[in-house]
């Protein structure tokens, strides 16, 4: 008896290969604001050739803010009795399947804007309030599909700083001592805003990147979105906050009374010591929390190439001691 095949069978075989082809990762690198986004951008659009050649896509704010997500999310403009949300979101799966078609197996979406504004938190004296919402929305656009979402925290105290300074110098106002001491006093950190993010996206994985290690480094934040090795050439530190003497400049040049901001050099800190302290300290928090698991929440990610100290001392130091410090060679004891 002679077996007798289905003629369906080389189509699905065929499939295989395209069913691979369709897998693609979806990484999104949402910020936050003043953490060295603009760096990364930079970053990756000088090295788009070489991503491009491992299968690594790039969409920056520039494409995301004007192609892909526009009606995502709702503002003042009319709909004209179209749903403006369902375009957006079919528009994303439209070049999703572009970047498919085009054998990507990596998507990297890098724009701050993602989670709110800089200027929507000094508003409500806040931290992303509406992080979850928005991320929702995201989620629900790329259709299930994102893979990993990073997210660098940085410092409140120096956050909130950079942040007044950068609004300032764009023609906001500057923030009130009364909206200083609502930021102060406000009990929302970053683990607030990490488990809002993790109830709008719950099977993501979110990796949490310090500023503090990451922001001067693009390369290192680079594989530690994708797990993969840099490209070389770092792109230097972009897009930083303006002084206290051209926020000054800024002031007068707008009309506004430049003693608004203390008459002093450097950066500016608006926030009193003890507002500062209060801050630092609700960081630390949110340190210990990220480095004891964030209740499986997130991953806190470190630059490999900072070294802990090992479990013993080298051997040059262990031979320094009281005995070591009264020989001649050592420093002299005061009995001497």
């Amino acid at each position: 008896m002679t077996a007798v095949f289905p003629a369906s069978w080389p189509v699905g075989a065929a499939a295989l290969p395209a069913l691979g082809r369709a897998i693609m990762d979806v990484i999104l690198h949402i910020g936050a604001h003043r953490s060295g986004t603009t760096s990364f951008q930079r970053y990756l659009r000088d090295n788009r050739a070489e991503l491009r050649a491992r299968g690594i896509g790039f969409w920056g704010p520039a494409r995301v803010r004007r192609s892909v997500f526009p009606g995502l999310f709702p503002g003042p403009a009319v709909a004209r009795g179209r749903d403006l949300r369902r375009r957006a979101e079919g528009r994303v799966q439209m070049q999703l399947a572009q970047c498919r078609a085009q054998g990507l197996r990596h998507l990297l979406v890098s724009d701050e804007n993602m989670i709110g504004s800089a200027r929507q938190c000094l508003r409500r004296a806040a931290l992303y309030p509406a992080i979850g919402e928005r991320m929702a929305r995201i989620g629900s656009a790329f259709g299930g599909r994102i893979t990993r979402v990073v997210l660098s925290v940085r410092a409140p105290d120096l956050w909130w700083a950079s942040a007044a300074a950068y609004t300032v110098a764009r023609g906001h106002p500057v923030p009130s001592p009364e909206t200083r001491a609502a930021i102060a006093q406000n009990p929302r950190s970053w683990r607030d805003v990490v488990t809002d993010l993790a109830c709008a996206l719950p099977e993501t994985e979110i990796r949490v990147t310090p500023f503090e290690q990451f922001g001067a480094l693009p390369d290192a934040l680079f594989t530690a979105c994708t797990d993969q090795v840099a490209p070389a050439a770092p792109t230097g530190w972009l897009n930083r906050a303006p002084d206290l003497a051209a926020l000054r400049e800024t002031l007068n040049a707008r009309g506004e009374d430049p003693a608004l901001l203390p008459d002093a050099p450097g950066r500016w800190q608006p926030f009193d010591a003890a507002q500062a302290s209060a801050l630092r300290e609700r960081y630390a928090d949110d340190q210990f929390w990220l480095a004891a698991g964030a209740d499986g929440l997130a991953i806190l990610t470190e630059d490999p190439s900072r070294r802990r100290a090992g479990p013993s001392l080298p051997p040059g130091a262990m031979r320094e001691g009281h005995a070591y410090d009264i020989r001649p060679k050592g420093r002299q004891s005061p009995l001497a």
